[in-house]
């Protein structure tokens, strides 16, 4: 038998201003999926601590033990009502918020030299395919200054370094209600389900694309 495609779905815990975050849950229903195109994938979930060292030190980690093909990264955009799809990882990061961890970066950007890296022409097919669900989603330029587009930023440097890692992508999710709560008036209701059947979606593309010669992926 050929050895299972292996898939890593990464979310975050609670963060400053963020008691909860759904990317929580998210994972933890994505990797319980059973579905006949995952029959020979194997998937891997984790949640990071919002720090800047957890990232630094859990994702080389988790590539070297899981051996990832597909990494597919979620995180909270709380301000934000609808799915976004993030294209590219600024160099960029913020010196005025702490993460979990109370630590703020000393300096600006994340390395010396370019202003952004991009995630790939995969991105285009990611939105469509959350598209396809009916759900509210977005192409994204801007993954933030905070963990969210550190953790892409290193994710891609990842790609472009690791031998076996094809094809990483980071979606913001919005805050949905947590279970006996409600958001605040006028707030565009998406829901864990809503969630769950787009990153459903997004796992399927991204496990077909990770099929494909690497030439055909646009």
């Amino acid at each position: 038998m050929s050895e299972k495609l292996s898939v890593l779905v990464t979310g975050f815990g609670p963060f400053p201003g963020a008691p909860f975050n759904p990317t929580m849950p998210l994972v933890k229903r994505l990797t319980q999926l059973r579905r006949p195109a995952f029959d020979d994938v194997k998937l891997t979930s984790h949640i990071f601590r919002v720090t800047y060292d957890t990232v630094d030190r859990e994702l080389p980690e988790l590539i070297a033990r899981v051996r990832p093909r597909v990494l597919l990264m979620f995180g909270l955009a709380s301000r934000t009502a609808h799915l976004r799809i993030e294209t590219r990882a600024r160099n960029a990061v913020t010196t005025l918020v702490a993460d979990a961890g109370r630590r703020r970066a000393r300096k600006g950007s994340i390395v010396d030299g370019t202003d952004a890296t991009m995630f790939g022409p995969h991105t285009a097919k990611l939105l469509r395919a959350a598209l396809a669900t009916g759900i509210d989603a977005r192409a994204s330029r801007d993954a933030g200054s905070y963990l969210c587009n550190y953790l892409s930023w290193r994710a891609i440097e990842a790609v472009d370094k690791t031998d076996g890692l094809q094809l990483a992508a980071f979606v913001h999710v919005p805050l949905i209600p947590r279970q006996g709560t409600s958001l605040r008036k006028g707030t565009e209701r998406i829901t864990l389900e809503d969630l769950v059947d787009a990153g459903e979606a997004l796992l399927m593309e991204m496990v077909k694309l990770a099929r494909r010669p690497l030439s055909s992926r646009a």
